[in-house]
């Protein structure tokens, strides 16, 4: 149930890059890593662009929101300058460059839909479906050509999954709850995405033996990352693209 590579670069470039901007998956890619996860949330006017927090001043100085500024605002705005000044004036990237330079590069996405408040259905949706579109020439039963979906938000995914079936689609928990098989299945998700602080043996074990794929966020030590292994776990992300290699 895991057709795609065990380690993956969070958010494009973990902590050497700008988050979720083409830098941080040139950077991934510099390092080795054929396989990123990014967080994707709409603008204003619907368009899918990559950035985790819903509000400005954190990666993008200022105030101000997503949800309330258009895409060519956002693009022109800089989601560097926080990292270092070595990256001032990286722009905020749409989902649709994103995915063409991870496509021209071979790059597998996990894609975390990330919506705003109150955005959970819409942004589910619209990112299916541009997904669909940027997919169109891959075979519904060559998953490991295509993309993954995770999200936390149960509505965001359930209307990717009527948007685009056929694309796969990982349920995000942070710490596992009685209801993960019944909502598992009404999502017909392939694959438990979890915090690894949370997961225990028994749990994985659970999970494995119910036929999903099991993927971790986010392992930056190798000690941990061997450990979780141990417990049959497919998959995680890592921060540390310098101290775990991607063929680790």
């Amino acid at each position: 149930m895991w057709p795609y590579p065990k380690v993956i670069a969070h958010r494009g470039g973990g902590t050497l890059s700008p988050e979720n901007t083409l830098a941080a998956m040139q950077c991934g890619l510099d390092y080795g890593f054929a396989a990123v996860e990014f967080d994707v949330m709409l603008s204003k006017d619907g368009i899918p662009v990559l950035m985790h927090d819903p509000e400005f001043g954190r990666t993008i100085v200022g105030t101000g929101s997503v949800a309330a500024s258009l895409a060519a605002e956002l693009q022109k705005m800089d989601a560097g300058r926080w990292f270092s000044d070595k990256f001032t004036g990286e722009p905020v990237p749409t989902y649709e460059q994103v995915v063409r330079f991870c496509r021209n590069h071979s790059i597998w996405m996990n894609v975390e839909i990330k919506p705003a408040p109150g955005y959970e259905q819409e942004t589910g949706r619209v990112v299916a479906e541009m997904t669909t579109a940027l997919f169109a020439d891959v075979g519904v039963t060559d998953l490991a050509h295509l993309p993954l979906f995770s999200s936390f938000e149960f509505d965001a995914l359930m209307a990717a999954k009527h948007a685009a079936p056929n694309i796969p689609r990982g349920y995000l928990m942070d710490e596992m709850n009685f209801e993960w098989r019944a909502q598992m299945q009404e999502l017909a998700a392939t694959a438990v995405h979890t915090n690894h602080k949370y997961l225990t043996p028994g749990m994985a074990k659970q999970i494995k033996d119910a036929g999903y794929g099991l993927f971790c966020y986010t392992v930056n030590t190798p000690e941990r990352a061997r450990e979780i292994l141990s417990w049959d776990v497919d998959a995680f992300c890592t921060d540390r693209i310098d101290l775990i290699p991607a063929d680790f």
